[in-house]
């Protein structure tokens, strides 16, 4: 079955340099971007959207399905493979990225960020 874009838990995004990402936010999808599983048993019809109000869903058309797809077992377990590599790193990529946020941010704390101008001595 396609990605079911009525669906609660689907998700799509557009990033700046037009890459774009269709998910569903729970992961029950191993074959996304291009299909849901049928029947889902966490289908749930979206009932209301940004303030409240529902528009025309603007997703950019899935990318070509490859061949095999529903058909072949293999490909969902190299696209969990890919998750699992993906996923392995978070937690340290995290940890690195919030260390520099707060070394960044040490000089700062309780002047937003004025502090550095009244500095004493030559930089």
């Amino acid at each position: 079955m396609p990605m079911r874009e009525g669906c609660k838990f689907f998700e799509s995004r557009t990033y700046p340099n037009g890459d774009a990402v269709r998910k569903c936010d729970l992961d029950l999808a191993p074959e996304a971007p291009w299909r849901c599983p049928d029947p889902c048993s966490a289908y749930q019809p979206r009932l209301a959207d940004v303030n409240w109000s529902h528009g025309s869903l603007v997703t950019p058309p899935p990318p070509p399905e490859p061949e095999g797809i529903g058909e072949d077992p293999s490909i969902a377990a190299l696209l969990d493979e890919a998750e699992d590599i993906i996923n392995s790193v978070v937690d340290s990529t995290r940890a690195e990225v919030d260390a520099e946020v707060e070394a960044k941010s040490k000089g700062s704390r309780g002047f937003g960020g004025i502090k550095k101008f009244f500095k004493k001595g030559k930089d």
